[in-house]
Parts: structure tokens; sequence; C-alpha cells
């Protein structure tokens, strides 16, 4: 499995997920569509969807031209309305409950974000295994058994936002309600059974409030793992279940 970075953070969210027969899985449709087709090398035969978390901006912006062009998108009943835009394309999905895209299996679950029905993904594929997907939540209120591989949100820190924003509390509170912290996700991955997990990708960190190469540490040390930070460009070729 290779997973391609195209942009992780405020500005706009994009991740593909490729296994070795060029099956694509689009994960997040936030940076403009063009940036995607190139991407894809404007080849979209082996694309089999493209799944979203909510309707901000920065996770749907390219969502309508993706439409234009052909590609299937799924989401929330909530997110769909958000977009504020019908097409045969949209197609709505239940939280809890198995639906698949090729040889992809997803199930959507509850995050806690000031949107209308958020969601994170459990992507599961032969070749990557179990891999969650959470962004842009406070918390997560499950565990998850069997994990291989996670993208988790580490947006900011709380000793940072109290240092910058201490004379900006709406904005401070907006970022407290709204995104997980690295406190937050280093207790989130504990609370899991990370034995079998290769790859550790913090993604949607802030520009101001976050630290990445402080970030990459204190999450290597509290979990023992590999930890990736993401940046607007990056592939890992060996994103599977096993290092080899």
């Amino acid at each position: 499995m290779r997973l391609h970075i195209i942009n992780s953070n405020s500005e706009g969210n994009c991740y593909l997920f490729t296994d070795n027969e060029g099956n694509t899985l689009v994960v997040e449709c936030g940076v403009r569509f063009d940036k995607i087709k190139q991407a894809l090398n404007f080849d979209f035969s082996k694309v089999v969807g493209c799944i979203v978390t909510h309707e901000h901006g920065d996770h749907c912006k390219g969502v309508k031209d993706a439409v234009k062009f052909g590609l299937d998108i799924y989401a929330t009943s909530g997110t769909i309305k958000g977009f504020k835009f019908e097409s045969y394309r949209l197609n709505r999905v239940s939280k809890n409950r198995k639906f698949s895209l090729g040889p992809f299996d997803i199930i959507a679950f509850d995050t806690h974000h000031d949107t209308a029905e958020p969601c994170g993904f459990l992507i599961r594929h032969k070749e990557m295994g179990t891999t969650l997907f959470l962004t842009d939540t406070i918390y997560c209120g499950y565990t998850f058994p069997g994990l291989t591989n996670v993208l988790i949100e580490a947006n900011y820190s709380q000793s940072i936002i109290d240092q910058k924003l201490a004379e900006n509390p709406f904005l401070r509170n907006r970022v407290l309600q709204s995104h997980m912290s690295v406190e937050t996700a280093i207790k989130t991955l504990k609370a899991n059974d990370l034995t079998k997990v290769n790859n550790i990708v913090l993604i949607h960190l802030s520009d101001r409030n976050s630290d990445a190469k402080v970030f990459k540490q204190i999450i290597e040390e509290s979990t023992l793992k590999t930890v990736t930070v993401a940046t607007a460009g990056l592939i890992i070729e060996n994103f599977n279940e096993t290092p080899f």
C-alpha cells in the first residue's frame, strides 16, 4: 500500500491510499481538485471513491469539482447536507455500518467537531490491515482492536495555545472545542492496543499552535512506534500490515 499525502493542515486535507493493483481510495477532498488530478496523473480508472469526514472547506472544498468530474463521494447525511448542493454522486453512509469501495472495507464512526454529523473512519484492506483515520475531533469515545496503522490529528499543544492565544479567548476556545491536542492524541493512542501498529502519522497540525519536531518526539517516546508528521507531497511507500 502507498499513502500519498497531498496536504494536511488548515489550508486543506487530502490523502490517497493506493494498493499494489493501483486501486485508489481518496480520503478527504479539501484541496483544489486539480491537485488530486495531478497526483493521480489524470488517471481515475482505478479510483474507487472518496470518503469525507465533514463539510468544512479544508476537508471538502474540492467536492463539487470532483462530482462534476465523475468521482463518487461518500459521507454522512449531515455532511452531505452541509455541502449545499445535490448530486446522485453524493452517497450517504451510516455510522457503525461497514461499506466497501473496491477492495477497501470502511466503517464510519462518531467524532466530536462543530459540524452537523462529523465522523472518523476505520479502513480495512488486505495489504495494510486496519487503519484508523481520526481528525477534527476533541476526543475519541472508542477504542479499536487490531489496528495496524494510524492517522491521527495532533492539531495543537495546550501549552502553546495557552501562551500564544492568552489574549484571544474566542480563538483559543474555538481550537479547544473543535480539534485534538497532542496531549489527547497520546491518551487516545495509549488507550488502544498498539502491538501490531506499524505507522503512526500525525495529521492536521496547526501552523501556529504546534511543533512538529516536538510532537513527533513525544509520541514516539509514548508509543515506541514509528511516527511520521504529515507534510504536503509526502509518500509512504510501505504503508502495510507488516513492515516487510
